[in-house]
């Protein structure tokens, strides 16, 4: 079951970056090789930087390739049916926050088998979820969004650490559904209400 759980996570999370990546790439009008790539480094950029600080190469995507025909495939749906996802950004923002919760949890376990400290832990977590929408963003000409507004990696952290404090006390799939929902309910609030880290200017 545990098994099964962990890869439902893992490709409903890969979906869900996958079409914020190629919808992003759309809204700059790129070409459909670029919309590809975006979907691409949105999906499995954070996983990747994980995996390399870990030291567990050839990194996962490039052991299943299962991973990369899903992003394929989900890029490809996005690009035929850009014109209906594009009413829902609701929806849109959903599976972004949806991606979030889903891929800290799946660094956080990286980083657990890999029987790392658990700060370090919620480090990986924050860096898978987080990390491929950096890049986007990069690429994209953007400041990335982690950087100058809302709560988005501290929803990681935050979501992250409950999830290694009740790990040991509470049945496993139910902690992960609980952690994941928690870091998507603080993206969702904090959005909602237009919530945001205090800035700093020179």
């Amino acid at each position: 079951m545990m098994v099964n759980i962990s890869s439902a996570i893992e490709i409903s999370g890969t979906v869900a970056f996958a079409i914020s990546g190629a919808f992003s790439a759309m809204q700059k009008r790129l070409d459909v090789f670029g919309v590809l790539i975006m979907g691409f480094v949105t999906a499995i950029g954070g996983g990747t930087i994980r995996d390399v600080l870990i030291g567990d190469t050839p990194v996962s995507w490039m052991r299943d390739y299962q991973l990369p025909l899903i992003i394929l495939g989900t890029v490809i749906a996005t690009i035929l049916f850009k014109k209906y996802i594009k009413t829902f950004k609701i929806t849109l923002f959903l599976f972004d926050a949806l991606g979030l919760g889903l891929f800290t949890i799946i660094g956080i376990q990286k980083g657990i088998n890999a029987g790392l400290n658990p700060g370090v832990c919620v480090a990986l977590g924050t860096i898978t979820g987080c990390f491929g929408g950096v890049l986007r963003d990069i690429l994209l000409n953007n400041i990335p969004l982690i950087f100058q507004k809302e709560i988005y990696a501290t929803a990681c952290i935050i979501g992250g650490t409950l999830y290694l404090l009740l790990i040991n006390q509470v049945d496993s799939d139910v902690v992960k559904l609980l952690s994941v929902t928690v870091v998507c309910a603080i993206r969702i609030v904090a959005v909602k209400y237009n919530l945001s880290l205090p800035k700093f200017y020179a």
